[in-house]
């Protein structure tokens, strides 16, 4: 039994694992020699809802046209039946007898039944509604597939004729499935690939119509207008293939990534289910032409197979290779010898036996369980910091492989530190490296628990902090300097290709401009996926860099492609708009990736590392002035301006982003102010370089450049939450205090009677007060009576509040408690806090705790099935009181996309905890019967909701945390976020 994934499949399925969860608990209490309570009332109501299930299942049975459906259902109606009809028999059973044995093996089984296979139903009739929309998508797919071989305008506009309601109709069926879904993950994916779908569809259109014409006129620029077409085409495959894959998912992994060495190689399988038919018909027919859709459906088939070798085990690997290499020779040998059917048969065979090899691989992956290291800084720190933390236990190796890429990309970075810095972070890079060695060894030696070793994980531990931030600091100055002119090289090479016939190196123009935009792309693309991978603490948001990254560099010679067509074909109106169709979408694609690279990079770094830049402009500047370099002066004053509105366009994200008015009213007064201060520096900037040699223009430049600079230090101290203030200075001294004559100031000291201060009497305990001093002008306060020997003493302060009742409870994990593993990942999160005034940190640590027990109550060590339910109950509790909790917060949070954040990382967490729920129902219906192939995947499926659980809470503390200096100051709510000692120095 999986989770489920609907709507409609939560609200009918919840109800029955409550139901069930209570005939268990009864259940059990009757083992224990209670009597079985009269359940012919719920039983029959039970029976009369299976009987209208049943009847309603099979008359949509007898109107489907599903063969799938129609061979499945019918026997998920009878299983159902079968339960229901158990349930019947141990009811009657136990009115006759309270304590009957039979009967109560028949009520776990029947109640067992009823929650299984009401699920298998259901999940049979939806399966069925996804094949229909799939059917679909495969129409368009295959229509995209014939886009490659339209060479006329009659088979175009035919084209478009039978393309377009198919999109229609996909549109519609894939945005009502959309709503349906509850995971969050698989609808935003959905949503992505559809509006790509609609935008890539006119261009398709427009880049086959240019084709056709210059195919048809036989000019120059055939190749590149047919590899448009084939780019676009195939980019809108990809996103049908995308739909249909998550359409078919019915799990969702909180850790799963789409880079993900399972993810892309089940993408890849189903990209060739979708060109398998058309290369088979291919293969069958001895008529069709060499260099049709059925070969290059082939062609496409061998390349992503190829790209699931690459990423199977070695022995699948090598022979997925080989089949891939013999099928190529054959193909290529059928080609050149046309009447070869005996050559295609075989083609045919071998193709069916690769497509076993590539599904075998894929199995064998998913069976190996082999964890991978993260694909972000963050996740890396997070397995280097839980091997570092227990260095004896063994996670194959996962945790030092994770420091070994934090090093990698730490070495990655040092040609762009400063020069001063870089032999630094080399060091730094090499001694983390040996360190990492030396306690891998340890460990291999059963040494990880020795002192040695713990005190070689804190080392690593340090130093890894620092490598991390060095390569933050380094991704934040790439975003500043790479990102500082986005329109410039896409300009450039616009007006080039634009310049009219007859211009003096027109075609030397182009090819360098084009080289120049390549180029840019190139090293924009590599700073997002560095910031996707680096700077970014948001899943979402990360994938959406990478995507975007990987969108601006392959559509780039697309773009180079379509402004030669342009050149060549200056007066053709399909030329034209092919052109503008992608330079609109690679100019949309850049701004898209710098915005989304903005939203990732901190504000306060952005803007710090933007005036540390401005200043070594200014410097050049100065250095231009002396040298009398003009075209050096303007180089630099320009970087000065855009460096300037760089900040202004992110002071302007942040103040759109707040709800506090105070807020951004202090970052709007101090743009205004940065705003007003960039064209005077600009002018004064022409001065200079008009005459560089007068003064007075110099003067002036300095004057406007120094407000310029400290306009955008205004603008740092407005976005800072809490400003980092100069230390305050003392007023000077009243001068009028001041006297040099020494004698009279002591003359108008009135020095107190130390002797008699410090006086002791004799009968010091006495009940009577001590004679009082004489009072004088200056002198201390008598001294206080002596508490009275009789009186009792004030009461003992109470003990400091503490975490101790969470913390030194959890029990000791081992490599084989996979649940045990993702409770104790959220309680190393979680323990660096305080529980102290926060509240959603006591929820999560009681959490974290919860789980370890169900760990526990699962692999039968204690307990029973009432306590397993409880224990999955209570989670489910805490899991809303969780969400609950970060609303709350999130109501009050003043920052529009920390409030977002929080939103969408807690709204799963109430849904995971009620499939958490039914799972453990299911399991504890199997208590008895534990290794059978039901246990087992009953389990699975356990372990996995679990980890998602766990996961959940996990990002939505850390949301919390983030959103915690953005609380409104009259929401009247107290969160204190305390940290303990940092989990490196544990």
């Amino acid at each position: 039994m999986s989770v489920f994934h609907t709507k409609t499949i939560e609200s009918i399925l919840e109800p029955v694992a409550q139901q069930v969860s209570r005939l268990v608990i009864l259940h059990e209490e009757a083992e224990d020699g209670n009597a079985m309570p009269d359940l012919s009332r719920p039983v029959q109501a039970v029976s009369k809802a299976v009987a209208n299930l049943v009847k309603v299942g099979r008359e949509t049975v007898n109107s489907s046209d599903d063969p799938i459906f129609r061979q499945d259902m019918p026997t998920a109606l009878h299983r159902v039946e079968k339960a229901s009809k158990l349930l019947e028999e141990a009811s009657i059973l136990l009115g006759r007898d309270p304590y009957s044995q039979p009967a109560r093996k028949k009520l776990i089984e029947g109640a067992k039944g009823i929650l299984q296979d009401t699920y298998a139903l259901l999940l049979s009739f939806d399966e069925s509604e996804v094949r229909k929309i799939i059917r679909e998508c495969k129409k368009v797919l295959d229509y995209l597939a014939v886009a490659e071989v339209i060479e006329s305008m009659e088979d175009l506009v035919q084209f478009v004729k039978d393309l377009s309601p198919c999109l229609t109709k996909v549109s519609r069926e894939v945005d009502a499935r959309e709503k349906e879904l509850i995971h969050q993950a698989h609808r935003d994916i959905l949503i992505r690939c559809l509006e790509s779908v609609k935008s890539l569809a006119p261009i398709l259109i427009c880049s086959m119509k240019i084709f056709v014409q210059i195919l048809n006129q036989g000019g120059k620029g055939v190749e590149e207008a047919a590899a448009n077409r084939n780019y676009l085409a195939q980019r809108m495959t990809d996103e049908i293939n995308e739909i249909i894959r998550v359409l078919q998912l019915t799990n969702y992994d909180e850790d799963e990534w789409d880079a993900d060495t399972l993810t892309v190689m089940k993408k890849a399988q189903n990209a060739i289910d979708g060109k398998l038919a058309a290369a088979h018909d291919w293969l069958e027919d001895p008529t069709t032409v060499v260099g049709g859709v059925g070969e290059k459906s082939l062609r496409y088939i061998l390349d992503y197979a190829m790209r699931v070798a690459e990423r199977c085990l070695p022995p699948d690997n090598a022979v997925i290779k080989k089949m891939c290499g013999d099928i190529t020779s054959m193909t290529n040998a059928l080609c050149t010898t046309p009447q070869a059917e005996a050559l295609s048969r075989g083609i045919s065979q071998k193709l069916r036996e690769l497509i076993s090899l590539v599904s075998q691989g894929i199995s064998n992956v998913e069976r190996s369980s082999i964890q991978q290291p993260a694909h972000t800084l963050r996740g890396r720190m997070e397995q280097a910091r839980a091997w570092l933390t227990n260095p004896s236990f063994n996670d194959n190796g996962l945790g030092h492989q994770a420091i070994q890429l934090i090093v990698e990309d730490g070495r990655k970075i040092v040609n762009s530190c400063p020069p001063s810095e870089q032999m630094t972070v080399q060091k730094l890079c090499s001694e983390t490296e040996n360190l990492s060695r030396q306690l891998a060894e340890m460990c291999r030696h059963g040494q990880g628990n020795s002192y040695q070793a713990i005190t070689v994980a804190q080392a690593i531990s340090g130093k890894l902090q620092e490598l991390k931030n060095k390569i933050q600091e380094t991704i934040v100055s790439k975003v500043v300097k790479d990102f500082i002119d986005i329109t410039t090289p896409l300009k450039q090479f616009t007006d080039a290709v634009l310049s009219s016939e007859g211009t003096p190196n027109r075609e030397a123009n182009f090819n360098e401009k084009a080289q120049t935009l390549s180029n840019f792309s190139q090293r924009v693309a590599r700073t997002a996926r560095s910031v996707a991978t680096g700077g970014s603490a948001n899943k979402k948001l990360a994938e959406m860099l990478l995507n975007s990254a990987n969108q601006v560099e392959s559509l780039t010679p697309h773009l180079i492609n379509a402004g030669r067509i342009r050149m060549s074909y200056p007066d053709n109106k399909a030329a034209d708009e092919n052109f503008e169709n992608l330079r609109e979408q690679y100019a949309d694609s850049v701004q898209k990736m710098r915005a989304l690279a903005d939203e990732a990079t901190d504000t306060v770094s952005f803007i710090k590392m933007s005036e540390d830049s401005i200043l070594m402009h200014t410097k050049a500047c100065e250095d231009s002035i002396v040298n009398h370099a003009p075209d050096k002066m303007v180089e630099n004053t320009s970087s000065i301006a855009r460096l300037a509105n760089r900040v202004l366009m992110v002071a302007k994200q942040e103040s759109d982003n707040s709800e506090d008015p105070y807020f951004v009213e202090r970052v709007n007064q101090a743009a205004d102010l940065l705003q007003s201060t960039v064209t005077p520096m600009v002018h004064d900037a022409k001065m200079v370089t008009l005459n560089i040699n007068d003064p007075k223009a110099v003067s002036c430049w300095r004057s406007s450049n120094k407000g310029l600079i400290t306009a955008v230090g205004q603008v740092l101290y407005a976005v800072m939450v809490t400003p980092e203030l100069p230390p305050d200075i003392p007023p000077p001294p009243d001068m009028n205090m001041l006297n040099l004559n020494e004698k009279q100031l002591t003359k108008e000291v009135n020095v107190p009677d130390f002797d008699q201060i410090f006086k002791v009497e004799a009968n010091l305990f006495s009940t009577t007060a001590p004679p009082s001093l004489p009072h004088k002008k200056d002198e201390a306060p008598p001294r206080p009576p002596l508490p009275n020997s009789e009186e009792n003493p004030p009461p003992r302060p109470p003990p400091p509040e503490t975490d101790d009742e969470f913390e030194a409870h959890f029990p000791i994990i081992q490599p084989n408690q996979p649940i045990m593993i993702a409770a104790h990942g959220l309680h190393q999160e979680v323990k660096q806090w305080s529980s102290k005034d926060n509240e959603i940190i006591a929820a999560a640590k009681k959490m974290a705790l919860l789980m370890a027990k169900l760990s526990q109550l699962v692999r039968g060590d204690g307990g029973s099935k009432r306590d397993l339910i409880a224990c999955a109950k209570d989670i489910a509790e805490a899991s809303k009181e969780v969400t609950r909790l970060a609303k709350e917060l999130a109501r009050m949070c003043t920052d529009k996309r920390m409030r977002t954040n929080i939103l969408q990382v807690c709204e799963r967490i109430p849904t995971i905890g009620t499939q958490l729920r039914i799972l453990s129902t299911v399991k504890a219906t199997m208590l008895a019967g534990q290794g059978t192939d039901e246990d087992l995947e009953a389990t699975e499926m356990l372990v996995g909701n679990a980890q998602n659980l766990m996961q959940s809470v996990k990002e939505t503390v850390r949301a919390c945390e983030a959103a915690s200096i953005k609380i409104r100051t009259d929401s009247g709510m107290r969160v204190r976020w305390i940290r303990k000692q940092p989990w490196y120095q544990y």
